[in-house]
């Protein structure tokens, strides 16, 4: 019975962070052209503005359409704050071996569209890098490999969802 309460408040608590990055990003009011859940997880993190590292290691490392494309499919997005965080030299490492960096950037995404009250339910997801994230709930928050925290959940795009973390995943060495 403590584990279902213990989901119930981290779902309420979610519900919470998820109202915030609705409004962040527009929610599902329309935009210039076309509403949020119309655009694919590349445009509404671009919308986002707060993605731009993200989008451009996408872009470099050949990601760009893939996740532009049809087919459901959930996005652990770290905010540029995030890679803030990552030692340059390690960045600059990564730009120049597109194939670790396609690594790291597909073991920030799951096949399907995952929503809040789906994530805080699963121990483990299996990322298209192959390899899986751990996913834990303390108290009201959400973690990823015990470290990196969910900090927005459910932002909507045409195909998928997009939650926003403070880190940068890095996967298991094969």
């Amino acid at each position: 019975m403590k584990g279902i309460r213990h989901h119930h408040r981290a779902i309420a608590a979610l519900g919470v962070v998820v109202v915030c990055s609705l409004s962040a990003v527009g929610g599902a009011t329309a935009t210039a052209d076309r509403s949020v859940a119309e655009k694919n997880i590349v445009e509404t993190a671009a919308d986002a503005g707060q993605f731009n590292t993200l989008i451009a290691l996408a872009k470099r490392a050949g990601l760009a359409r893939a996740l532009s494309s049809p087919g459901a499919m959930t996005l652990f997005a770290p905010s540029d704050k995030a890679f803030a965080k990552v030692p340059k030299a390690t960045l600059r490492r990564l730009q120049r071996n597109r194939a670790q960096l396609r690594a790291v950037l597909l073991y920030h995404v799951v096949k399907g569209d995952v929503k809040a009250a789906q994530v805080v339910k699963l121990r483990r997801a299996k990322t298209l890098n192959g390899a899986s994230i751990r996913i834990g709930v303390k108290g009201n928050r959400v973690y990823l490999n015990r470290t990196v925290r969910v900090v927005k959940m459910d932002i909507d795009a045409s195909n998928g969802t997009i939650h926003v973390v403070d880190g940068v995943l890095i996967p298991p060495a094969s």
